[in-house]
């Protein structure tokens, strides 16, 4: 007689691969409602942040780079008067970097703050309701 058996093993996945399982799995469900306005509100909230921050910075390194290009003139190929000018040409935006940025987070926040506080109004009603 042949002695036929049947050997199974079963290993249970650990939690640290349930947790990457259940990410994975995250991504490929269906969002819905509320996880797409939620998705809408991080990203206007982030370009309203971001995108006047970066419009500042850009006009502040613009700025200190031609300043350093007046510096230059001055200090090493001896061309003062040339050199004053493109220094204050390069002070000017450096100095408007900050107001650039508060008037592009206000403008921002006005032409975006009604859809994040719509999308945030509904989102709140919906988890005090259910």
């Amino acid at each position: 007689m042949d002695n036929k058996e049947f050997e199974y093993t079963y290993t249970a996945p650990t939690e640290a691969e349930r947790r990457e399982i259940t990410s994975i799995r995250r991504q490929y469900e269906a969002k819905s409602d509320k996880q797409i306005k939620l998705d809408r509100i991080r990203k206007l909230d982030n370009f309203v942040r971001n995108f006047s921050m970066t419009l500042s910075l850009i006009v502040g390194v613009m700025g200190a780079l031609i300043f350093g290009l007046g510096m230059s003139m001055i200090l090493v190929w001896d061309i003062m008067i040339f050199g004053i000018v493109v220094c204050i040409i390069g002070a000017a935006p450096m100095v408007a970097a900050y107001p650039v940025y508060l008037i592009t987070l206000k403008n921002n926040k006005e032409k975006y703050g009604e859809e994040i506080l719509r999308l945030s109004e509904e989102l709140l009603n919906k988890s005090d309701n259910g």
